[in-house]
């Protein structure tokens, strides 16, 4: 679902709806929802009265820390296990 900023601008909701971790689990109960979510391994939170919380970005698995990041060089001369 779109949401319309003060700018204009289009952007996407933070969170799937309600019905949407319905669709993606294929169950309306609440803890079967967390229960399906666990074993597909998808990260959530539940909220205050329980419902399951999943973010659209661990859904769509862009940005954040899906994100692998490239190893920083390190020299030769300074790594352990190269002796003289």
């Amino acid at each position: 679902m779109l949401l319309a900023s003060n700018a204009g601008e289009m952007s996407m909701e933070t969170f799937l709806t309600q019905e949407e971790v319905e669709y993606l689990t294929g169950r309306r109960v609440k803890a079967k929802q967390a229960e399906i979510l666990r074993r597909m391994g998808v990260p959530f939170f539940l909220n205050a009265g329980g419902r399951p919380i999943v973010t659209r970005v661990a859904i769509e698995g862009r940005g954040g820390a899906a994100e692998l990041s490239k190893p920083k060089w390190v020299p030769r001369v300074l790594e352990c296990g190269h002796g003289a």
